[in-house]
């Protein structure tokens, strides 16, 4: 046990809270008033419940002012203000062929995410990437670490790595016909390790094995009057002007079997429909027809209520709060280790009661209705397997503490969600 996470060897946590240290103590009455409280004394409260229940509420308690300090009397407004003492930004842990291929492949979404100010950087002994604000301002780095947690968790999803047979002295001929994906060769063994997204593997594995079976079965090089910087697509086209391939199969359409998509690429018609039933994107560039259904475990609910209650930045409108609730049950073919048990989850969520709030909990409701809100798999704050956890569609979980704490004020979070929404299908 002395290896075991720290929420395997404490399953249930008391987290003592005394209200009197804080400048607001109704405030922190309202964010106890969340989980199991008994009252100890008038303002000593003992808070029980599951080590990452009680570590979220620990964290929420940070971003908040204690009223030992007098200077914070006359301290600027809420909204205005950022927490005295944020916690520290946690590394997030990476695997490597994923990390490889971010930085290779990549670059340019990495550097959206670490804009001017923040650096996002992985010690050479380490399997975790960490990230520096280099004003010092620590909610930068935290709201850099939740836009790249949700960058590397949709990619890692999609993300395969495979190992291929074949002559690595024409990898850098399959780099050039396939920029898309990860090629590496290994010369002492004959093979190529391949990394790439889900669609574009499957374009590949049809072209080696619909041209080079023979070569691939019998592990003899692919020649390279068949492997060639040009590729056999561009010798059909040469051969026969204008013609178009199927990115696909690579054969040329005929015209009686094109099948041109809303973002203008184009495919034979059964090798779409094919390539659909697997998932609803275009093979090409990932744009969604369709519905997409997610992995998130069956029989859970979404409940809505309102508050008068305004969230800080929205002092105009009342709160929308969310109730999720995932029980706990046995993995399904979909997730990760099928047969196993998976722990549940609860979880609460805020939106302001605006026009746009009330569009984005319309949004997150069709979420949950095709099972995208929820996965089984790794908690990223406990490193717990086999636990529900959220399929990067970010939600606020609390009312305060700004995006250090998952909290407002946040302007941009409706925004956020919406393209995180719209990436799924959903808009």
């Amino acid at each position: 046990m002395a290896n075991a996470p720290l929420k395997e060897i404490f399953s249930d946590v008391t987290l003592t809270v005394d209200t009197d240290t804080f400048k607001e103590p109704n405030r922190v009455k309202y964010i106890l008033s969340e989980y199991d409280v008994a009252v100890a004394k008038t303002s000593h409260y003992e808070v029980q419940g599951s080590f990452e229940e009680m570590e979220d509420l620990f964290v929420k308690m940070s971003s908040l002012d204690r009223s030992a300090a007098p200077a914070l009397r006359d301290s600027p407004l809420p909204h205005q203000r950022r927490p005295q003492s944020p916690t520290p930004v946690k590394p997030v842990e990476v695997v490597g062929a994923v990390w490889d291929f971010i930085q290779q492949r990549c670059s340019k979404e990495l550097k959206r995410i670490e804009g001017e100010d923040i650096s996002i950087h992985k010690p050479h002994d380490k399997m975790v990437v960490t990230f520096q604000s280099h004003r010092k301002d620590p909610v930068r780095a935290h709201f850099a670490r939740e836009r790249f947690v949700t960058f590397y968790q949709r990619l890692a999803t999609d993300l395969q790595v495979k190992t291929y047979s074949l002559d690595p002295q024409y990898y850098k001929s399959l780099q050039r016909h396939f920029p898309e994906l990860l090629i590496e060769g290994s010369p002492s063994k004959d093979e190529v390790t391949v990394t790439g997204r889900y669609m574009h593997m499957v374009i590949l594995e049809d072209f080696l094995w619909r041209g080079y079976s023979s070569a691939v079965t019998s592990q003899r090089p692919l020649t390279p009057q068949r492997v060639s910087a040009s590729g056999a697509t561009r010798n059909k086209q040469s051969d026969k002007g204008e013609e178009e391939s199927c990115p696909i199969c690579l054969d040329t359409i005929k015209d009686q079997n094109k099948e041109t998509l809303e973002c203008k690429h184009s495919f034979c018609r059964s090798c779409l429909a094919q390539a659909f039933k697997t998932k609803p994107v275009c093979p090409t560039c990932g744009a969604v027809y369709g519905q997409l259904k997610g992995t998130q475990p069956k029989g859970g609910t979404m409940t809505v209520t309102k508050e008068r209650s305004s969230l800080s930045g929205y002092e105009n409108y009342g709160t929308i709060v969310i109730q999720y609730l995932i029980p706990s049950g046995t993995q399904k073919e979909e997730h990760p280790n099928p047969g196993q048990t998976y722990q549940g989850a609860s979880r609460t969520a805020y939106l302001p009661d605006s026009s746009e709030g009330r569009n984005v909990l319309a949004l997150l409701k069709r979420a949950f209705d095709q099972r995208l809100t929820f996965t089984v798999g790794r908690s990223s704050t406990t490193g717990v397997e086999n636990v529900v956890t959220w399929n990067d569609i970010h939600h606020k979980t609390s009312k305060y503490g700004g995006t250090s704490c998952y909290g407002y004020p946040d302007p941009d979070y409706l925004s956020r969600v919406q393209d995180e929404l719209k990436v799924k299908g959903i808009y």
